[in-house]
């Protein structure tokens, strides 16, 4: 489980959740169906991990698809805050892309838990709630593709497929949140910092300005 990962890191998991029975609903399905998968947990698995009867989790949420929805939703708006803000921010397109990558590849392995179980149970929303989170991941994808394609355009970068370039890098970092373990030898910035660097050499990015700094 990552949560006292997240709250050593400054980040209080799921606090924009209220009231507090809804909030600790959420973090025990997180834990369920990174554990079992969506479809193999159960309300009264969730509800049972949260110390709750299961008829006390329909008063805060209809269905077990609505909490995979909310998690879901929340984990997207976390992702696309780190990309927009990345490419939205100051220097060069290579700092700005080491910013995205090592930031989002970061916040992967630092809440690989609830990443697992928000990027890959897309496919057990429903339609409408399932188009919502698509279209979130489309804005992130957005926000990559810009700062690479700004790079091809100021002759930073080589890239001959920037969609195909930026597809793979956001796959790249999401893997991250499978295979990432708290008993690893790396730590989540030290991997943030080690994908930077071989996203820039993806891209043919220079070993000068922020190809450098991402290598120190």
């Amino acid at each position: 489980m990552d949560s006292a990962q997240e709250t050593a890191g400054g980040y209080q998991p799921w606090s924009e959740v209220t009231p507090d029975a809804a909030r600790r609903l959420l973090v025990a399905a997180v834990e369920a169906f990174a554990e079992r998968g969506y479809h193999a947990t159960t309300t009264r698995d969730i509800a049972g991990r949260a110390g709750m009867s299961p008829a006390a989790l329909y008063i805060h949420y209809k269905t077990k698809e609505e909490l995979l929805h909310r998690i879901s939703r929340i984990g997207h708006d976390k992702a696309l805050e780190i990309l927009d803000t990345a490419a939205s921010g100051p220097g060069t397109a290579a700092d700005r892309l080491t910013e995205a990558v090592r930031s989002f590849v970061r916040w992967h392995a630092a809440h690989h838990t609830t990443a697992r179980v928000v990027q890959y149970e897309l496919d057990a929303l429903g339609s409408e709630h399932r188009s919502e989170i698509v279209a979130l991941r489309r804005r992130s994808d957005a926000a990559v593709r810009r700062i690479i394609a700004d790079g091809v355009a100021a002759g930073e970068f080589d890239v001959p497929d920037v969609p195909g370039t930026t597809l793979a890098v956001l796959s790249l970092c999401i893997d991250v949140a499978r295979w990432f373990s708290t008993d690893g030898r790396r730590t989540p910035d030290e991997v943030g910092s080690l994908y930077a660097d071989l996203v820039l050499r993806m891209v043919g990015a220079g070993t000068g300005g922020a190809g450098g700094d991402a290598r120190k």
